[in-house]
């Protein structure tokens, strides 16, 4: 049922007629109506003047029918209202009691029916990418459904707004369900010129469960109030709306009459503020003072108005559990019917309880605990271990491991608890969800298949180690595994969640459909996650009758590692302290077994912190990295050292990469339209203060945030919460560095080189990351590999791909491959890798140049050489000064030939003088003399003329043969010119 204020004149308007000016134009029309009764008319205000006064004024409920109406009268201010459970009587103008099956909220307005929309509420959808995706988003409206009103569930924003003027402060609140992150669900509230209240809450916290309450207050005035939700999951078909119920508004200035409690409900007394709904196996009709009781074949449900038939029971209706152990550790195996009972035993084809009472032997107590007097199971006390049998006392040097193991299931523990969650409307005691059954756990049947069936742990929190410096390095605290079981004939659903509480969780992993016998772990690593819920649901769509009641679900083990508060099962060795306490061993120590001896670990190695004991605690760093300070994970400083096969080696810096990058792929669209990329986070390397790539969901208020070396989340863009984008989904796919090398293959991850195909002598660098989150589909857990490829182009921006035949990074959802392409990939450039060029010699001037060589594979490191002047000779020079060279040889020797041949001649004729005067003497040898011209001897008067001759005779008197005595016949000329023959 709803209400609304009866308020004259509520609408804002630009110009209002006199009210004696109306009242006149009545009288005129009326003058041959009949006289105006009770029933004819009803009591008005007018609108509140500057004083805070107003008239009570008489309208006709239908116009020109009658006449002679109350004359206007004084009204009470505008701040006066009843209480609750009262009206405000028009005629005395005074608040009186509502009857008994009625109810008001006194200076509110409340909604509590939804069978349709009611008045004065507006729903519409809109499409936020509206200029970039066609979207029809006309059908994406909030839709009643009798009890409560649903959210739409697809790509589009739905939103439900609802006006109202206050006369004095008042307030809002409503009921809401909002069980999933994959929708923005925001409240707010606006004045009628659309400014928004500084409301701190206006972006709603998810319940999960069960629903909560909001509350706002309101100022007076024109308020407008929004509930707006937007889907961004990648399928519309999974996604949980948002319902609302019970919406309640205080602070309109009265209310004029009481309204009927609604069919289900029921006000015994006179003034009530709300109607209390029926209890089970009773209904009533409207306006009802009491609830009448169903006849024995039939059955109803809190808050019905009609009941419906018992169906006749079958095997579905029941379900079986154990007594506690008695003093001869025997149990009795019991049948019980499901509460609340709706079925007939007596009705034609039902079945009757199985009889209980069977005597079964107690299963053993879990690991941890003891079996006291009374033949019940208790913990042992701390430092105390067992097997379920009996406690003994860990030895000196030994401490207890503690946690929790379940493993027999004859009673449920302490700190677990069952209940049933359902979307519909209920106000009664959780039925039976869980029920022990000795070996296993199981879910019972349910009186719905949309019922969620929840068993949820609790624990108080985790040890931390005995050394507190490892807080912040030691990453996991402990570790959850559970062995499980489902079958179904419907597209049933198991969820494991874990989160602060059972209302303040998280979605870890889901099963859907029949799964056999498998287990699953998941490691803690915050020591605010102490709650664990599994929740079961048979059937997602609400049917008019259970029909998969026999499906189930079966938990057989549950273990939970380093809980406070745990129990132990064995003990194991450590080292000893002052006064023999515990302490952790040095970093980078493991504890030998059966002793507290800590002894290091080869280098470059790290240790696991969960297991510390034995070699095999030692993991060895990958290639090319190093472990950390506290010895607890391997790090890489970004700097790399490649030898290659010409002995040279390749030195790389990565430093300019390492800070947080980011990539996506090409955009998706989901069946309606809606855009979205899957978008890597990636902080490739350095040391223990490095830039961690961080993903996160900021769908709802409980925003979740995850860190490491690589992770994913879904991006949707969107103008919602004034925010460019929408992240969800995120998961880690690289938590750990494992080795950085240019090999394809290390600690069995792969870097396949056909996923990106190169065609340079430069080796890529790949990075090596491991996952530990596992996952029903990677239960190795998932890796990554980032190749590094050397572009000295990549001038701007660096280009990160994926592979062209998965382009979204994976093929499989488990191992992820990216390249990333930058010229800070690259090695430093040294001599080697350019090369000089000298200029012609022009006018003496010579110019030497330097250039990168061709396909170029480094960045940074030396620069280019600056170009070079020099002086030089060019090639006409020394022809000029070769020619000037040989041109004065040849005349210099020239003038020597010529200077010897004439003193040759000189000498000859001497010698032919010499000659001629010792044959005129006959046998007399000459006197000693000198072949030179004596003083006083004129040369001039001596000289013989030869016969001049050509070149030719010449070369014949030279050849001439000597004569018998031995000389030469040497022709001669006389003084006087004649010539002789001398021999």
């Amino acid at each position: 049922m709803y209400q609304r204020p009866l308020l004259l004149f509520t609408r804002i308007r630009c110009a209002v007629y006199p009210l004696w000016a109306i009242l006149l134009a009545f009288q005129t029309e009326a003058k041959d109506l009949p006289i105006c009764k009770e029933s004819d008319y009803h009591y008005e205000y007018t609108e509140c003047d500057v004083l805070g006064s107003r008239w009570r004024v008489a309208l006709p409920n239908k116009p020109s029918t009658c006449t002679g109406l109350p004359d206007p009268a004084k009204g009470t201010q505008c701040t006066f209202s009843c209480n609750t459970g009262e009206f405000l009587d028009m005629k005395t103008q005074e608040c009186q009691k509502c009857a008994a099956g009625t109810y008001s909220l006194g200076t509110g307005v409340a909604f509590d029916e939804w069978d349709s929309m009611p008045p004065g509420f507006l729903s519409h959808g809109i499409n936020l990418e509206a200029m970039d995706v066609q979207m029809n988003c006309s059908n994406s409206a909030w839709t009643p459904k009798g009890a409560f009103i649903a959210s739409s569930t697809d790509e589009c924003t739905s939103t439900l707004a609802y006006a109202i003027s206050l006369k004095k402060p008042g307030s809002v609140s409503f009921q809401y369900l909002y069980p999933d992150n994959s929708i923005f669900f925001e409240f707010y509230v606006q004045n009628d010129q659309c400014q928004s209240s500084e409301e701190q809450s206006r972006w709603m916290k998810s319940t999960k469960n069960d629903w909560d309450t909001h509350y706002v207050q309101l100022s007076r005035g024109n308020n407008v109030l929004y509930w707006r939700t937007t889907g961004f999951s990648l399928n519309s078909n999974s996604v949980k709306p948002v319902l609302l119920r019970n919406i309640a508004i205080s602070g309109v200035a009265y209310t004029s009459e009481c309204f009927p409690c609604k069919a289900g409900t029921y006000a015994a007394e006179p003034g009530a503020s709300r109607c209390a709904p029926c209890p089970a196996n009773s209904y009533s009709r409207k306006g009802a003072t009491v609830c009448q009781e169903c006849e024995k074949d039939k059955y109803a449900g809190i808050g019905s108005g009609e009941c419906l038939t018992r169906p006749p029971c079958n095997e579905s209706d029941y379900f079986y559990t154990h007594t506690p152990c008695d003093s001869n550790r025997t149990t009795q195996l019991m049948y019980k019917w499901i509460e609340p009972k709706i079925c007939s035993e007596t009705a034609k084809g039902a079945v009757q309880l199985p009889a209980s009472g069977q005597m079964q032997t107690c299963p053993p107590c879990n690991p941890g605990f003891f079996v006291n007097n009374s033949s019940a199971c208790e913990p042992c006390p701390h430092g105390f271990y067992s097997n379920g049998t009996v406690c003994t006392e860990c030895s000196a040097g030994t401490e207890p491991v503690v946690g929790f193991e379940y493993k027999w299931w004859n009673r449920m523990p302490s700190n677990m608890k069952s209940s049933v969650y359902s979307n519909e409307y209920s106000d009664s005691e959780r039925t039976t969800a869980w029920e022990v059954a000795g070996e296993y756990v199981y879910t019972t049947p349910g009186d719905m298949d949309t019922g969620y069936m929840m068993l949820t742990l609790t624990v108080p929190g985790y040890r931390l180690p005995h050394d507190a410096s490892k807080v912040e390095t030691n990453k996991e605290l402990a570790q959850i595994s559970f062995v499980f079981e489902t079958k179904c004939d419907a597209n049933c659903v198991l969820f494991f969640m874990a989160g602060l509480s059972e209302r303040n969780n998280f979605v870890v992993e889901s099963w859907r459909g029949t799964n056999g016998k498998q287990s699953y772990s998941y490691i803690v690593r915050s020591n605010s996650t102490v709650s664990f819920t599994w929740g079961f649901q048979r059937n997602a769509v609400r049917t008019a009758v259970k029909q998969y009641n026999a499906d189930f679900a079966k938990i057989y083990v549950v273990q939970i590692t380093n809980a406070i508060d745990g129990v132990a099962s064995q003990c194991r060795h450590c080292a000893q302290g002052k006064e023999s306490a515990c302490v952790s061993c040095p970093p980078g120590h493991y504890m030998l077994e059966g002793t507290g001896v800590c002894k290091a670990c080869p280098a470059n190695s790290i240790v696991h912190a969960e297991q510390q004991v034995g070699p095999e605690a030692c993991v060895r760093c990958g290639p090319n990295t190093h472990t950390n300070k506290a010895h607890t994970a391997c790090l890489s400083d970004c700097k790399l050292a490649v030898k290659q096969s010409d002995g040279e080696s390749l030195h790389y810096d990565f430093s300019l990469l390492s800070s947080v990058a980011s990539v996506q792929n090409s955009p998706r669209f989901t069946s309606r339209g809606l855009k979205y990329f899957q978008q890597f986070s990636i902080g490739l390397c350095g040391g223990e203060d490095r830039a961690m790539a961080t993903c996160v969901d900021n769908v709802t208020e409980s925003r979740k945030e995850l860190s490491g070396y690589v992770c994913q989340s879904t991006i949707v863009p969107s103008d919602v919460r004034g925010q460019s984008v929408v992240s969800s989904q995120p998961f880690s796919v690289g938590d750990s560095l494992i080795g950085v090398t240019t090999e394809s293959t290390v600690d069995n991850i792969s870097s396949p080189e056909n996923n990106f195909p190169s065609n340079t002598r430069l080796p890529d660098v790949i990075f090596y990351y491991r996952g530990s989150e596992t996952t029903q589909a990677c239960k190795g857990g998932r890796y990554t590999t980032i190749r590094l490829r050397c572009d000295p182009s990549a001038a701007g921006n660096d280009l990160i791909a994926f592979p062209s035949k998965c382009s979204e990074g994976t093929c499989d959802g488990c191992s992820f491959h990216l390249l990333w392409q930058s010229r800070h990939a690259c090695p430093p450039c040294s001599e080697r890798h350019y090369k000089k060029i000298e200029s012609k010699c022009l006018q003496g001037i010579m110019r030497t140049t330097y250039v990168w060589q061709q396909s170029l594979l480094c960045f940074g490191g030396v620069t280019l050489p600056s170009q070079t002047v020099s002086a030089c000779v060019t090639l006409d020079f020394w022809l000029k000064f070769g020619v000037s060279i040989g041109s004065v040889s040849a005349l210099l020797l020239i003038t020597i030939s010529c200077y010897f041949w004439k003193k040759t001649r000189k000498l000859e004729y001497k010698y032919s003088k010499l000659m001629m005067t010792a044959g005129e003497r006959e046998c007399e040898l000459p006197a000693a003399d000198s072949c030179a011209i004596m003083e006083g001897e004129d040369a001039e008067d001596d000289l013989i003329y030869l016969t001049k001759k050509s070149f030719f005779g010449k070369i014949k008197s030279f050849s001439r043969e000597r004569t018998s005595d031995g000389f030469d016949t040497v022709p001669l000329k006389s003084s006087s010119g004649l010539e002789m023959e001398m021999s």
